[in-house]
């Protein structure tokens, strides 16, 4: 591996299902192509597989993704925001540089995903995640 591959910046996908973050994780690594991919974890449901968000599914996700290139961390609704931006606020339980991107969680994903993979830094990946809600389907 080299010193690039080991820097990517690693994705964490917050929902409240544990089968829909794993779904748009296979989604998007798959439509990232060959080569290197981006570390992706998904971080769904409750601990005991409910729906809902766990804080600790959340820091184990974002510390198996932490390449030392930042950790970039999409969500699907509410409660999933408000844990991350809690965790965020405390400080020591998220890696360094992880960051809150704001962008619709399939499409987004897919950008994040694809923009990591390439070796872009976190201020990109969070950039082609967020551009993400202009994309047009009609």
């Amino acid at each position: 591996m080299s010193d690039t591959e080991g820097r990517l910046v690693g994705i964490v996908l917050v929902s409240h299902s544990a089968a829909v973050a794993a779904s748009v994780a296979e989604l998007a690594t798959g439509l990232a192509g060959g080569g290197t991919t981006a570390p992706v974890a998904p971080a769904g449901g409750t601990a005991d597989g409910g729906l809902g968000t766990s804080a600790e599914l959340i820091t184990a996700a974002a510390a198996s993704v932490d390449r030392g290139a930042g950790v970039a961390v999409l969500t699907d609704l509410g409660s999933a925001v408000l844990t991350v931006k809690t965790l965020l606020a405390e400080g020591d339980e998220l890696p360094d540089n992880t960051r809150l991107v704001d962008a619709p969680f399939v499409e987004g994903t897919v950008a994040a995903v694809v923009t990591a993979s390439a070796g872009a830094d976190l201020a990109a990946v969070e950039a082609a995640a967020a551009e993400a809600y202009t994309y047009r389907k009609v």
